[in-house]
């Protein structure tokens, strides 16, 4: 027997693991006279060894899960207050986020050991509690408990981009609090209006529920809200690249590797099933902004002078073939729109992380400052150069299976998406292969990068784990589709089922 019929409690332990790390450091922040360099080490080694911990679960709960049922598994559900349960499970859609998440966490630890020299035990809680609450948004069953781990989320990453950010950190934190907020005041309305009609919040109940088509119009436009912000889509993405420029390497690795996919799986886990009707008549604007996004984003991250930003801007870009894929409503589409969400979250988060290598080092991003670093970090520039690749969608790479499937699924709603949607393929080969021409090849003209060193053991420790999921997922995709098949096959009959096609 496996998944909930053997591991009950599996999920809530996974959950809230990271919050026995917080608890770990606060009592040593207690009895510890004063923050010295061995309570600072021992913070650190605490975050680690918990973010492991909680990954060794997550490992757990994939070996355990049962790819051919399309069910919810694990699942746990107790009276809360007020008719509200506290309900928990996931499918063969969501388990996939609860390991990416956990994945990058002690990457994320990694990568802070030596680049935060300030408040380091407070840094560390933050991450901790932020693991608990985006693991919480990927497992929730009910419509209260997911808003409230959804919310809650943007106060440590706010915390971790306005205290350990870069000189505009706080202009930055408070756009990003601001927009993500605003957007998620329409969903709560929409939240408490659903629970009123429908008499539960229960999220299985309501995947079900067949609304009526002029409500679900409302509905749909004040979840997306919310989702769009959060993914970001084309108006709506103006912060991302403040955040990214301004947030610490590891927060900029969990903003593109995590925070961004909750957007998209919000779309999946209740735009598609909820209000299928109002998803059809939406889908022409969905894909007017995917393909935008695809294009516009593009050639703005061509023009970029900083490597954040520009990476930044790549991963809007990124994101409309996920709400394309996603829109497309068939198997394809929505397959390959998980896989790209997956792969961008491991590429994109390397990409960060290899900014975070110069940076550490030179403390500029400005990418007229480098060249020629093949010379003095060769390493670097090979490792520099796979995920430049996976980025711009190299078959054999994980970037490479997402985009043309997400392109494959859209080419059988709408030919002209398809088309347009390939373009950005292009410009996202010119704008990442000119900076990596920039940065890397060339003569080693400007002296101050003179004596730069190449990787050191720590961060081959950081990328090998990131090198080898990209190369898997690129060769043996089937990894991923095995487990998301089962539920991918549900979520596309009930919506086609809806919509009578």
């Amino acid at each position: 027997m496996r998944g909930s019929e053997i591991m009950t409690g599996l999920l809530s332990l996974i959950t809230y693991a990271p919050l026995l790390g917080v608890a770990a450091i606060l009592v040593l922040r207690f009895f510890a006279k004063s923050e010295d360099e061995k309570t600072v080490s021992a913070g650190k080694w605490i975050a680690f060894v918990t973010t492991l911990a909680t990954l060794a679960l997550s490992i757990v709960l994939v070996a355990e899960f049962d790819p051919a049922n399309p069910g919810f598994q694990f699942v746990e559900d107790a009276n809360w207050f007020a008719g509200i349960h506290y309900r928990m499970g996931v499918d063969g859609i969501s388990i996939l986020f609860v390991l990416l998440t956990a994945f990058l966490m002690p990457i994320c630890i990694a990568a802070s050991w030596k680049s935060i020299e300030t408040r380091v035990l407070e840094y560390m809680i933050a991450f901790l509690v932020l693991e608990t609450l985006v693991i919480g948004v990927f497992c929730a069953l009910d419509l209260v408990l997911f808003y409230a781990f959804f919310e809650f989320g943007l106060v440590p990453m706010f915390l971790i981009i306005g205290i350990w950010g870069g000189k505009r950190r706080v202009y930055a934190a408070y756009k990003f609090f601001l927009y993500t907020l605003l957007g998620s005041v329409l969903m709560l309305a929409a939240i408490l209006g659903m629970i009123g009609i429908a008499g539960t919040s229960s999220i299985p109940e309501l995947m079900v529920y067949k609304f009526d088509p002029g409500l679900q119009i409302w509905l749909w436009l004040a979840f997306f809200a919310s989702f769009a912000v959060k993914m970001p889509m084309w108006p709506v993405h103006t912060w991302l690249p403040d955040a990214h420029v301004e947030a610490p390497t590891a927060g900029s690795v969990i903003l593109a590797g995590i925070l961004l996919k909750m957007g998209g799986y919000g779309l999946l886990r209740f735009s598609l099933p909820m209000f299928p009707q109002a998803s059809e008549y939406f889908t022409p604007l969905v894909f007017a902004l995917s393909v935008i996004a695809i294009i516009y984003t593009s050639l703005v991250a061509f023009r970029q002078t900083d490597i954040k930003k520009l990476i930044a801007y790549s991963s809007v870009a990124h994101m409309g073939f996920v709400t394309m894929g996603i829109f497309s409503g068939n198997d394809i589409g929505v397959q390959g729109a998980i896989f790209q969400m997956l792969s961008h979250g491991v590429i994109a988060s390397a990409l960060f992380l290899c900014v975070g290598v110069v940076y550490d080092r030179m403390h500029t991003r400005e990418i007229a400052f480098y060249g020629g670093l093949v010379n003095r970090m060769p390493w670097y520039a090979a490792v520099f150069m796979l995920f430049t690749m996976g980025n711009v969608g190299l078959p054999g790479t994980s970037g490479f299976v997402g985009e043309i499937l997400t392109m494959t699924g859209a080419y059988g709603v709408s030919t002209w998406t398809a088309i347009f949607a390939a373009s950005g393929v292009i410009f996202s080969a010119v704008y990442a292969l000119s900076l990596y021409r920039r940065v890397i090849f060339g003569e080693l003209t400007n002296p101050a990068l003179a004596e730069i060193s190449d990787l050191d053991w720590r961060e081959v420790a950081i990328f090998a784990p990131l090198i080898a999921s990209t190369l898997y997922l690129g060769i043996y995709p089937a990894a991923v589709f095995d487990l998301t098949q089962a539920s991918v096959d549900n979520l596309v009959a009930l919506y086609s089922a809806a919509i009578g096609a």
